[in-house]
């Protein structure tokens, strides 16, 4: 497991996704819900981020969520928060909101309360979406403290940005 004190790993995976997101003349949006802003703080570290960078969406609660990136009452009541059909409608609305080439969305439970027998504490769900493309779609497990969960997810969303630039969705 990655120790989240050294971050020469993020580091370096940022570097990499500047230099992919530049080349291909992109901009990148977030839409963001468990990691409450980290995603985009992450990525506006690097020097020269307001190139490629175009904004983030910190939607927290279902309101914001339906209001800043219109994700459906319908969506949310029948899936929950943390689920594939909301980052999926996250990504999209995001990018239907900004001039970005590119989306990545998360929501998840980082705990330590919240979950269920159904989405235990540690679920969290990403979506990368391009503009002109489709969406892909990825859920997964973390465990540790709350802080921990959110750094995980920060770094599957990051390289999953990785993935979309190299051409994987």
């Amino acid at each position: 497991m990655h120790d989240y004190r050294d971050t020469a790993s993020r580091d370096t995976l940022l570097e990499k996704l500047k230099q992919r997101v530049l080349v291909k003349d992109w901009r990148i949006v977030t839409a963001e819900s468990c990691t409450g802003g980290g995603l985009a703080k992450a990525l506006t570290e690097l020097e020269g981020a307001s190139a490629w960078f175009e904004s983030g969406f910190v939607t927290y609660s279902n309101q914001a969520k339906q209001t800043l990136l219109a994700v459906q009452a319908q969506t949310l009541a029948c899936y929950g928060a943390v689920s594939q059909q909301t980052v999926e409608e996250m990504a999209k609305g995001a990018l239907a909101r900004t001039q970005a080439d590119l989306s990545v969305a998360v929501s998840g439970i980082a705990g330590p309360g919240g979950g269920t027998v159904e989405k235990p504490v540690g679920t969290v769900w990403f979506a990368w979406s391009k503009a002109k493309g489709g969406t892909d779609v990825y859920s997964c497990r973390f465990f540790g403290e709350r802080h921990q969960v959110r750094e995980q997810a920060i770094d599957v969303a990051l390289q999953g940005l990785l993935r979309c630039l190299d051409g994987a969705l």
